[in-house]
């Protein structure tokens, strides 16, 4: 009694299937018709061929187990259909072999509208905001500004306030956010970036300074030339933090780029893409250490670059006042959820 796989069903090639491999668009609740046609047959025990072959006949994998035939016209398909065969690679009696047709479909529902920005002249200037976040810290954030604007005069500079007495802070192209008291370092973030308009953000701390070596061209030149690149930041010599230093650990060189290395975390000044670091976002529940948890976050999404050639001083810490120490590093920031969060990373290691 014969088997199932001895009896012939022959699939008339009048009808082929009919589906783009890829960047097929669709209206959402829209009719489209779908164009282009794509099979792929494969076999275990055979090859595969399409005989007489002509100029522009899309045909992949001749004489192989795996064919590829496509075509824009229905009719010149199931042309090439009529013409594929089946050469035997093994002898034996009995053996069969079971071949497989298939297609594959990859619809994009609806496409994205491109982000734009200004790509007039002065580059840095147009396609970069710096931001920052302070509390209790306005002799530290105003010698920031006065730097910033010793090297980038036009720059535009956003600031989130959190402090529990605010000063006014003004200045040229500059946007000062008042907070609800003490909401915390991420929360502040969230707002600074919220208003970013431009290409990039270069996010500093309030304690930091410009100087003669911090470039933030050779920067942006860099983020330019990679598209895929997310975050870039100065070559970290330290580890300040606690869980940074696995995040930080070089994985390979950036192609074309020496004296730059591909990491998951850098440090707390970088350049960032303002679309990636929003989606990558920060989490308000960490009030005050939580750098190393914005790129924990980023894993799996956003591609970092530590690199030579950006250098960001750090002021010289002084003396705080009773009133700073007793809210700043006392009660107003709850370091428990801090704490909390590097206990879980080491149980995590």
């Amino acid at each position: 009694m014969g088997t199932k796989m001895e009896s012939l069903i022959l699939a008339q090639p009048n009808s082929p299937l009919q589906y783009p491999i890829q960047g097929f668009v669709v209206a959402p609740l829209a009719k489209s018709v779908i164009p282009g046609k794509t099979l792929s047959f494969t076999v275990k025990k055979g090859v595969l061929s399409v005989e007489d072959v002509l100029d522009g006949d899309q045909v992949e994998g001749q004489g192989q187990s795996n064919l590829t035939i496509s075509s824009s016209s229905r009719t010149h398909l199931n042309d090439l259909l009529s013409r594929v065969t089946y050469t035997s690679t093994i002898y034996h009696v009995k053996t069969k072999d079971l071949g497989n047709v298939s297609t594959t479909l990859f619809v994009h529902y609806r496409s994205s509208v491109p982000v734009l920005y200004d790509p007039g002249t002065g580059k840095t200037t147009i396609l970069v905001t710096i931001t920052t976040k302070t509390f209790l810290r306005y002799d530290e954030l105003n010698i920031l500004i006065n730097s910033i604007r010793q090297f980038y005069p036009k720059i535009k500079i956003i600031i989130a306030d959190d402090s529990l007495e605010t000063q006014n802070v003004t200045g040229y192209n500059l946007e000062h956010y008042i907070m609800p008291p003490a909401q915390g370092w991420f929360a502040g973030r969230n707002l600074a970036i919220s208003q970013v308009t431009t290409k990039y953000i270069l996010w500093v701390d309030d304690d930091y300074i410009f100087n003669n070596n911090t470039r933030i061209e050779s920067f942006v030149e860099i983020m330019e030339k990679v598209p895929e690149l997310d975050v870039v930041s100065k070559i970290l010599e330290s580890f300040p933090f606690l869980t940074l230093s696995s995040l930080v650990t070089f994985h390979q060189p950036l192609p074309n780029f020496k004296d730059c290395f591909l990491v998951d975390g850098v440090v707390n000044n970088f350049l960032g893409r303002t679309g990636t670091v929003r989606r990558a976002g920060f989490d308000p529940y960490l009030k005050r250490v939580g750098h190393s948890e914005f790129f924990m976050d980023g894993l799996g999404q956003l591609l970092v670059a530590s690199c030579k050639g950006l250098s960001i001083g750090q002021q010289r810490h002084r003396e705080y006042s009773d009133y700073t120490v007793k809210n700043y590093a006392g009660g107003c920031y709850n370091l428990s959820e801090s704490v909390i969060f590097y206990l879980s990373i080491l149980v995590i290691k």
